[in-house]
């Protein structure tokens, strides 16, 4: 089941203020793996938005925004799909289960891949020159579409080139930019790649590691489970990849190619979804149930200013973790140039935080295994609104010029 907030041809400042519920997709009957939107041709008359689901009982769904209504199942998946994408140029989408399967608008197959591998695809993204990489157990293939010409009505997708240099299982990929795109992996290794020649351009594993003045013996006990060094979810920004690495947060400078600031233990359980925020911060979501909000400081205005206390109270609940937004230890801080500091703690849902979706000027919504969904408000904003309709109220009722 979804319940979609954005959509119905409605503005989404009305939603994220209301916080109102739109519609309702029921159609799945396990859990749902992917969604993806698939905007309408700037040429066509018709400007509604699709909706791609997919789920763990095989199946696809097309959606129609506007409606709710289910356009077309399609259930034809010899495996679960775990991730959708589109490639809005070609005006196609493709699918990834145990094979690579392109469709078009009217959800015609295209062309597919021979079976790639029992385990699946854990993920799928659009890099240049018609191509897509996906990554399938321990490797990325890189994949290229073929679309019709005069010689050729078909199409038809080939594979182009296998990347071996993961050791584990990959099990996120996202794009930085037009020119790289960056895959970590079950270890906790993280490789940023040449979206052209898909040549390695940075490779990070150890960020766990210890540096000779850290106590060992607290290292090798975070490191005696494989899930506190496995990369769950990145963000990134024009400057840093941002890695949800097991319970932790990790910064990797694109520039320098090193770690520039971390907090090992930013929650007391995994780090399922990360995302970046303006101002050069940080939020955060765990399977404790927690939402954290981190800003990116320099070492230098550490010292000289506190962390504020007062940002709870712009989102109108929480409070201040004070252990954790403690910094690491002063012989960790010497290896990095930066710290994440914890400025907020959204306090509200009772189980696992799935992920959220971030509303730059309306708020935070976030969705849990309690099956809340929260609306997240910037109370100082609000407060700054709500006192403006209160004075254009009295001016309009002629009641602010009375004491004059």
């Amino acid at each position: 089941m979804l319940r979609w907030l954005i959509g119905g041809g409605r503005e989404p400042q009305g939603l994220a203020e209301t916080g109102e519920k739109l519609l309702e997709l029921n159609g799945h009957t396990q859990k749902i793996t992917a969604v993806i939107t698939f905007p309408s041709l700037e040429s066509c008359e018709e400007k509604n938005q699709l909706i791609l689901t997919a789920s763990a009982d095989r199946t696809v769904i097309v959606w129609d925004s506007d409606t709710g209504r289910q356009v077309q199942r399609i259930s034809c998946f010899q495996s679960t799909v775990k991730c959708l994408t589109v490639l809005q140029r070609l005006d196609v989408w493709l699918s990834g289960g145990n094979d690579v399967c392109v469709w078009n608008r009217k959800l015609d197959l295209l062309c597919k891949t021979s079976h790639l591998s029992d385990t699946g695809i854990s993920a799928l993204v659009e890099i240049p020159k018609n191509c897509v990489v996906a990554a399938v157990g321990k490797e990325l293939i890189i994949f290229r579409l073929v679309a019709p010409t005069e010689e050729s009505l078909e199409w038809d997708i080939l594979e182009i080139k296998h990347l071996l240099d993961h050791q584990d299982n990959i099990l996120s990929l996202i794009n930085v930019n037009d020119l790289s795109f960056v895959t970590g992996s079950h270890i906790g290794e993280l490789i940023i790649w040449d979206a052209l020649d898909w040549t390695m351009q940075a490779y990070e594993r150890n960020f766990w590691d210890p540096s000779p003045q850290l106590d060992t013996q607290q290292e090798i006990k975070l490191c005696q489970k494989s899930n506190d060094i496995s990369i769950h979810h990145f963000t990134c920004d024009e400057e840093n990849v941002f890695a949800a690495v097991g319970r932790g947060l990790y910064v990797y400078n694109l520039q320098m190619k090193r770690v520039i600031a971390c907090q090992k233990t930013a929650h007391d359980s995994n780090v399922l979804h990360i995302a970046k925020l303006p101002n050069r911060q940080l939020i955060s979501c765990s399977e404790d149930g927690s939402v954290r909000i981190w800003e990116l400081r320099e070492k230098q205005q550490l010292a000289a200013e506190p962390v504020p206390t007062g940002f709870f109270n712009m989102w109108g609940f929480g409070r201040v973790n004070k252990q954790a937004s403690q910094p690491v230890k002063k012989q960790q801080e010497n290896a990095t140039s930066c710290t994440l500091e914890l400025i907020g703690d959204l306090i509200g849902h009772s189980s696992s935080v799935e992920m959220f979706l971030y509303f730059e000027d309306h708020g935070l919504v976030t969705c849990s295994a309690d099956h809340l969904i929260i609306l997240w408000k910037n109370g100082e904003r609000e407060s700054g609104l709500r006192s403006l309709r209160l004075f254009q109220k009295l001016e309009e009722n002629g009641d602010l010029y009375l004491a004059v």
